[in-house]
């Protein structure tokens, strides 16, 4: 199970939100607690963001590594460097037979979205690998670099988009797991998939699991060190008014910060 972090709101530098908190995503590689599988996140790790002062057209940065996190020597300085106000980051815990490589590393990006998933689909390669491709078309399908079940999860999202431009992000997320539900019903397997999604503008997570424990997931609006902003974290990263978000539940925070939760 990977660790995610998530952040809207005034623009922060990189290191003040994954740093430097007494129980940041840093120390959460090497000392979660709440993972319901394995115990360390050390099979890589990415950041993406958005620049402050972008335009509408220009895309998130992305900077990951297949190393563990704590081990980088070019993240504290990069990290000083950028400010961003929406921003979405993970260390990952590899799901076994899914590699360790660049492209099995998250976050992952379609244009101006970003998307990172903590989860996993049992057997996944056994099961819903080719179920999942044959709903794809041709130029999603082609997109797919890595062989984890978090990129065909996110394929899947994007082709739902691009079939259905008109769609809100919450929507189509709604019907992806819905989708997903109904495959791993049908194949007797489990799917859990807190996921988290951003345009630049927005953050768009889910807390969903079927057939499986829910991995923890929480939000935070207008902290004291952080005031403006929303966070949301698979473990609160410093002491304050966290919410735990419900289990099977889609939750969208606006530009404006608006957090507003509705059922799967």
């Amino acid at each position: 199970m990977c660790r995610l972090l998530a952040y809207q709101g005034i623009p922060q530098s990189l290191d003040r939100l994954i740093a430097k908190p007494e129980h940041s995503l840093i120390v959460q590689s090497y000392q979660p607690r709440e993972m319901t599988a394995g115990v360390i996140n050390a099979d890589g790790f990415g950041i993406g963001w958005y620049d402050r002062d972008r335009s509408e057209h220009t895309a998130p940065f992305i900077y990951k590594h297949t190393q563990p996190i704590w081990t980088d020597t070019n993240l504290p300085d990069l990290s000083r460097y950028v400010e961003t106000g929406c921003m979405l980051s993970y260390v990952r815990a590899a799901t076994p037979g899914q590699g360790v490589s660049m492209s099995n590393c998250q976050p992952f990006r379609d244009g101006n979205l970003l998307f990172i998933h903590n989860g996993l689909i049992d057997n996944f390669r056994g099961g819903l690998y080719k179920q999942i491709r044959d709903k794809l078309h041709h130029h999603i399908y082609q997109s797919i670099d890595g062989t984890t079940d978090s990129e065909h999860i996110f394929a899947l999202f994007s082709n739902l988009l691009h079939t259905h431009p008109e769609l809100p992000l919450e929507v189509a997320l709604q019907r992806t797991l819905q989708i997903l539900r109904d495959l791993v019903e049908a194949e007797r397997t489990t799917i859990s998939a807190n996921i988290v999604i951003s345009d630049g503008d927005r953050l768009i997570a889910s807390r969903f699991a079927h057939r499986a424990t829910v991995p923890s997931l929480y939000w935070i609006k207008d902290s004291s060190d952080y005031p403006d902003s929303v966070i949301l974290a698979s473990e609160p990263i410093f002491a304050g008014n966290w919410q735990t978000c419900p289990m099977q539940s889609i939750i969208t925070v606006s530009k404006h910060r608006q957090v507003e939760i509705l059922p799967i």
